[in-house]
């Protein structure tokens, strides 16, 4: 018996970890100061330190988050309007707090700042560590919390006369405070590419790397940021050559996620290479390349994300939906 079922392109396995955004936003509200002083009362607050980490409930599955009048009466002047999700507004604000020392990452996570206990015994973890484990919601507020607060701490000066900025718009833009020249967050755009095999549709082996910062055999897909005067796939060509010393084709886009740290969104693509060709590693930026089958991710998302010789990037990242997209092609 034949069977005419059509092999198709892989997608994506879900919905990127970060990019489950649920809160509703509005730049009418956020111009209104009024407005925004009457939504500071009864609104729920995402506290944000400065290593982008949060309080956190139910083994590091929910945000602690705080009632805005225990925080202060009136709207403090740096609160970040995150949105809206129903009837609750939320806020969010970067805050200096005390560490009685460090608490291990969830399982299957990779924070690059370890996880801190606070004085009054909550544990504050990090956006790469739990965005996985987050519900969409949480993923979405903790998400744009941390996007703002990397903004705003990078960019207290203006960029025409070196003066001295003041947040407005609930914290989505800043002025100059002696030309007046308005800012708005930036986003750096940067490509994430899953490289195959063109045996078939799908490949049957993909193309991994690791930085010499990494952890000891943790492989991803491959990345890199776009250039200016540069579009996506000419960039997906530009960065996998310059990597691991390949040419690609069949460059087709897989989705996207934003990636707050500080300030990127990673935009995802698969593309062919072959396999034959040998790797020329780029000096100091990527240790070790190699061909995987399918059959040894399969085994290492079975696994919870590694194996022997291989852990894969952590759920919070668009390369892991990638990566199970594919295995499962």
């Amino acid at each position: 018996m034949t069977s005419d079922a059509r092999v198709e392109p892989f997608p994506l396995a879900t919905v990127p970890a970060l990019s489950r955004s649920t809160v509703r936003r509005d730049e009418n509200v956020r111009k209104d100061e009024t407005r925004l002083d009457e939504m500071w009362g009864g609104g729920q607050v995402i506290l944000v330190d400065h290593r982008g980490r949060t309080p956190v409930l139910d083994g590091a599955t929910a945000l602690a988050s705080r009632s805005a009048e225990a925080i202060s009466a009136q709207r403090p002047a740096d609160a970040l309007l995150l949105g809206e999700d129903g009837d609750t507004v939320y806020w969010g604000l970067s805050v200096d707090e005390p560490m009685l020392g460090a608490v291990p990452t969830p399982a299957n996570a990779w924070g690059v700042w370890p996880g801190g206990l606070s004085e009054v015994g909550e544990e504050w973890h990090d956006l790469r560590a739990i965005g996985g484990l987050l519900d969409a919601q949480a993923a979405g507020l903790f998400t744009t919390a941390v996007a703002l607060v990397n903004w705003h701490a990078r960019a207290r000066f203006c960029a025409k006369c070196g003066g001295s900025v003041a947040g407005s718009a609930g914290g989505w833009a800043s002025h100059c405070t002696n030309c007046g020249r308005e800012e708005y967050p930036r986003t750096d755009p940067a490509v994430i590419c899953l490289v195959h095999d063109s045996v078939g549709v799908n490949g049957e082996h993909v193309l991994l790397a690791r930085q010499p910062i990494w952890p000891p055999e943790r492989f991803s897909v491959l990345a890199g940021f776009v250039e200016a005067g540069e579009s996506l796939e000419a960039c997906v060509e530009r960065e996998i050559a310059e990597e691991v010393g390949v040419q690609v084709a069949d460059i087709r886009y897989l989705g996207s996620q934003p990636w707050p740290f500080p300030r990127s969104i990673m935009i995802g693509f698969a593309a062919t290479a072959d396999p034959a060709l040998p790797l020329i590693l780029a000096d100091g930026e990527i240790e070790q390349a190699q061909w995987f089958s399918r059959a040894e991710i399969q085994a290492a998302l079975a696994a919870g994300g590694e194996i022997e010789g291989l852990r894969l990037p952590g759920p919070t990242s668009i390369a892991r939906q990638m990566l199970a997209g594919w295995a499962q092609a």
